[in-house]
């Protein structure tokens, strides 16, 4: 589930095959209603930092202005051992 909460994107559930295109397009849609960047992406309601669960992060990141529009907030602790272990932690923004 994803939701826009005090000028954050809260992100919650678990994001599987089965719903991963529907995550992607839920928040893709609050995204582009946003007149103002960086937008924070809070991950403290994520159930499982997947490698799936990156890949629909990454894809909204592509459609923000100058591929820098999102901040990303509590990670969960396996999310960001996939963030180092690919070396994106300088590519994406981690608060």
């Amino acid at each position: 589930m994803i939701k826009l909460h005090q000028q954050e994107l809260m992100v919650s559930g678990k994001i599987d095959y089965n719903n991963a295109e529907l995550y992607y397009q839920d928040g893709l849609k609050l995204i582009q209603q946003q007149q103002a960047f960086p937008l924070v992406v809070n991950l403290a309601e994520l159930e499982h930092g997947s490698t799936l669960a990156l890949a629909v992060l990454v894809r909204w990141l592509r459609q923000t202005p100058k591929v820098q529009g999102l901040q990303f907030k509590a990670v969960p602790e396996k999310m960001m051992k996939i963030i180092q272990a690919c070396h994106l932690e300088h590519d994406l923004q981690l608060i």
